[in-house]
């Protein structure tokens, strides 16, 4: 077998059989006369709902008349007052643009960061959203870490946040 095609079959299997989770975002169609995209926090919490780590930011990053797209991140009340705050914007790997409306997959190994640095327990996963003239919604899916098998895990919003999908691969 010639060498790089090996390398490719020991990469497929090793990268199909990864554990970790994975998370469905949807943001819903809303009809609204002035639409603007959310702001969507995404972390993993702790029993005492601190937060265990931080999965992902979506903000406007571009500066815009009304300011900087940070300083409206305080209207993800629960993750500004848990973890924003302290944080510099941009977070490396975490913080991205707002989405439109759609589906949007979020990947996490379970070996690497920020997954890694989780300690046997139980678990959350949070997602807020917060929209400009329109409303905030907050989710939450219970876990158990690590992952020990398969599970599909879902929460249902009702208008600012759609399906949130949770799947846990060992």
């Amino acid at each position: 077998m010639r060498p790089l095609l090996l390398l490719s079959i020991l990469f497929f299997a090793s990268s199909a059989t990864a554990g970790g989770i994975s998370i469905t975002v949807d943001i819903p169609r809303i009809d609204a006369s002035e639409y603007h995209r959310p702001y969507v926090a995404v972390w993993v919490e702790n029993t005492d709902q601190s937060v265990a780590a931080n999965l992902a930011v979506w903000y406007a990053q571009k500066e815009t008349k009304e300011g900087a797209g940070t300083k409206w991140l305080a209207d993800l009340r629960q993750w500004w007052r848990r973890s924003g705050r302290d944080q510099s914007m941009p977070i490396d790997g975490v913080s991205g643009a707002t989405r439109p409306v759609g589906q949007h997959q979020l990947q996490f190994d379970a070996g690497k960061p920020p997954l890694a640095q989780l300690k046997p327990g139980r678990y959350g996963l949070v997602v807020e959203a917060a929209r400009e003239v329109g409303g905030r919604e907050l989710l939450r899916i219970p876990f158990d870490w690590p992952i020990t098998e398969t599970l599909h895990l879902d929460a249902r919003g009702e208008h600012e946040l759609g399906l949130i999908k949770l799947d846990l691969n060992p």
